[in-house]
């Protein structure tokens, strides 16, 4: 079966509160999808932030002592600097407009994973409160952190999607990052459930009777930089990709399988 990637038109602008899980199957019937065995749904991290209200109000935020040094190191607003800090581990590297961080979820990001882009800094008044309570509401400058759990959040999406159409599946979701040793944003996989997040091929043999002795293929991190590509990145409004074909069979899987363990890391 090839390998199919279909982006998903007439998903609205996503609220706090809103499900995500009735809001995709609406896309999918609209988009004329039979959802099927073994398929997969990959979202953006943007529409299940947004979804579970990580949107936060930067005129709500006071920074630290800390942030208003890196601030200053980076060239950063402090106040966006304080939630980088909230949501790192370690900061590992700082020039000018950019920051390296340790997210909290384990992995190595730039600027924690909190963007700017595609998030509406004044969302109507009968919307949905968009901002954090903690953080302040209301309209002002607005910033999306990535979502606390991707991986349950993955799976709680995927659950309810499964038991509304009976057929069982794989959801991702994705964000984009940069690469230490190439130019470029990619789309990872940053939670997932019902997907592998890894394939070992190790004893598997090629095409001359080789058996591989040290393969093991990201295959959640290849499947989110195919969907980026059909996703885009500015205006195009497709944050959901459908996928049928994927080549190894579907299994419960975690952000935690992608990580490489920090002893083994080279370059920290």
């Amino acid at each position: 079966m090839p390998l199919t990637l279909t982006p998903l038109q007439h998903i609205p602008l996503i609220r706090h509160g809103d499900n995500l899980a009735d809001i995709l199957v609406s896309a999918l019937h609209a988009n004329d999808i039979k959802l099927a065995d073994g398929d997969i749904l990959v979202l953006t991290s943007k529409i299940v932030s947004k979804a579970e209200g990580r949107m936060v109000n930067l005129q709500a935020v006071t920074p630290s002592a800390a942030a208003v040094e890196l601030g200053t190191r980076s060239e950063k607003d402090p106040r966006l600097c304080e939630l980088i800090l909230q949501e790192s581990r370690e900061v590992l590297r700082v020039r000018p407009g950019t920051v390296i961080v340790e997210h909290r979820l384990g992995f190595v990001c730039a600027n924690a994973g909190i963007d700017h882009s595609n998030v509406d800094p004044a969302p109507s008044p009968d919307s949905p409160p968009p901002f954090s309570e903690k953080m302040g509401e209301g309209p002002g400058e607005g910033v999306l952190l990535l979502p606390l759990d991707p991986d349950a959040s993955s799976r709680m999406i995927r659950e309810k999607i499964e038991t509304t159409t009976g057929k069982k599946i794989g959801v991702m979701i994705i964000d984009s990052h940069g690469r230490a040793w190439r130019i470029g944003t990619v789309g990872v996989c940053i939670g997932l459930s019902g997907v592998p997040a890894v394939v070992d091929e190790r004893g598997w043999k090629d095409l001359f009777g080789y058996e591989l002795k040290i393969t093991i293929v990201g295959a959640a991190d290849e499947l989110a930089a195919a969907a980026s590509l059909v996703m885009g990145q500015a205006a195009e409004g497709t944050p959901a990709v459908h996928v049928r074909g994927f080549p190894y069979p579907l299994r419960e899987g975690s952000l935690k399988e992608l990580l490489r363990p920090k002893e083994q890391d080279m370059f920290r």
